[in-house]
């Protein structure tokens, strides 16, 4: 079906969306794409602030007109929503591509909507061959990616893959936005009025609906890990990138084992004592707690972002003892610098590939194409070994 724009970018506003609108313009001049949100005089001055091209198409849509999603929707192979809390502005954009065969990307968070989401749109996504697609940034691309990584290398080195790996944060700077600060806002006020909502948060099979599997670590307490030498504490982000995880391989068939047990924590800097104290500090800390962060619309600077990076270690643990291990890094901070540029490749991708409709995670639909154009293009690297 010939559409008139590659991508739309909804939101092209907000903080995260002016970094992908200054990504798109920069790297690919001759891409056919436009910007969209409510206002078009908002629209117009973050065209400028951005450097996208004069006479590049806007389009106002607000998410309480259906019609004009709809219209919006029917213009573009991809739409890529900047616009969170999801759980608070993004059903009728989804049900809007959902319903007019338009493939979507975001960064959602927020598993409790990304289930609903599920539970309401996947049939009528496969019905149309759209392609929906959360959580295209931080969380969880790199995490999934990783997990992916390590499981090829063991079915390569063992002939099966692993039924344990451990995903662990070596080093991470970066900070977050008030986009980020909201949505988890949003999901704690969700999960304080509706237990089912709570029950999701910790279920971590919750986005594999029909699917119940093995025991899964907590992660909730610091710990010693002989697999890395060190202690390990609690991360944040653990409770979305792991329910991504076992959804991917949910979706692949389980290619990891219907038996796979999967968890994510940060590595404490310092041995022995100091370590364990280490961890117990960073288990402390919880960025999102409390009244006052950043209101939407901030975030880090150029500069912030310039110099935050990520290192992450995936190890493959088999029954006998051997072990595959898997390293994703990343350029830029982590939740914006490199956000930005991971959700751009996926639309393009995603635009640029043909597969069936549903909701999907970016790792299932895309796997090693994925991986190859993050690599050569979005400053991440994978090693496996």
């Amino acid at each position: 079906m010939e559409r008139e724009f590659d991508v739309i970018v909804y939101g092209a506003t907000g903080y995260t969306g002016k970094l992908v609108a200054e990504y798109l313009a920069r790297t690919y001049p001759d891409l056919h794409w436009a910007m969209a949100g409510r206002s078009l005089t908002k629209l117009e001055a973050a065209r400028s602030e951005t450097g996208a091209p004069a006479d590049l198409s806007l389009i106002a849509a607000n998410a309480d007109d259906p019609a004009a999603l709809n219209a919006m929707c029917q213009r573009a192979k991809v739409v890529l929503s900047t616009v969170g809390p999801y759980q608070l502005h993004g059903e009728p954009l989804v049900a809007a591509c959902a319903h007019s065969s338009t493939s979507y990307v975001d960064l959602c968070g927020e598993p409790a909507w990304m289930r609903a989401m599920i539970d309401k749109y996947d049939a009528v996504a496969k019905a149309s061959g759209a392609r929906i697609v959360f959580s295209c940034g931080f969380d969880s691309i790199p995490f999934d990616l990783g997990v992916w990584e390590v499981q090829q290398c063991a079915k390569a080195k063992f002939g099966r893959p692993a039924p344990r790996v451990k995903g662990r944060i070596r080093k991470m700077q970066g900070t977050f936005s008030g986009g980020t600060f909201a949505s988890a806002r949003a999901t704690m006020a969700a999960a304080a009025r509706d237990p089912h909502i709570l029950k999701l948060m910790v279920d971590p099979f919750a986005l594999a609906p029909g699917f119940d599997g093995p025991p899964q670590p907590k992660g909730l307490l610091p710990e010693y890990d002989p697999a890395v030498g060190s202690w390990v504490a609690p991360f944040v982000m653990a409770t979305i990138n792991t329910k991504n995880v076992h959804r991917t391989n949910a979706l692949l068939g389980h290619q990891y084992g219907a038996d796979f047990v999967y968890d994510e924590m940060m590595i404490a800097p310092g041995l022995g004592e100091m370590g364990k104290a280490a961890a117990e500090a960073i288990a402390k800390i919880n960025p999102m707690s409390g009244d006052k962060g950043p209101a939407p619309g901030e975030g880090p600077s150029r500069e912030e972002r310039q110099a935050g990076f990520y290192d992450l270690l995936f190890i493959g643990e088999m029954p006998d003892g051997d072990r595959v291990e898997a390293v994703v890094t990343g350029d830029m901070d982590p939740g914006y610098g490199s956000t930005s540029k991971m959700i751009a490749e996926t639309a393009l991708l995603l635009g640029e590939t043909q597969s069936d409709g549903g909701v999907w995670t970016p790792t299932a639909l895309m796997g090693a194409s994925l991986r190859d154009r993050l690599a050569a293009r979005a400053g991440l690297t994978f090693r496996a070994g």
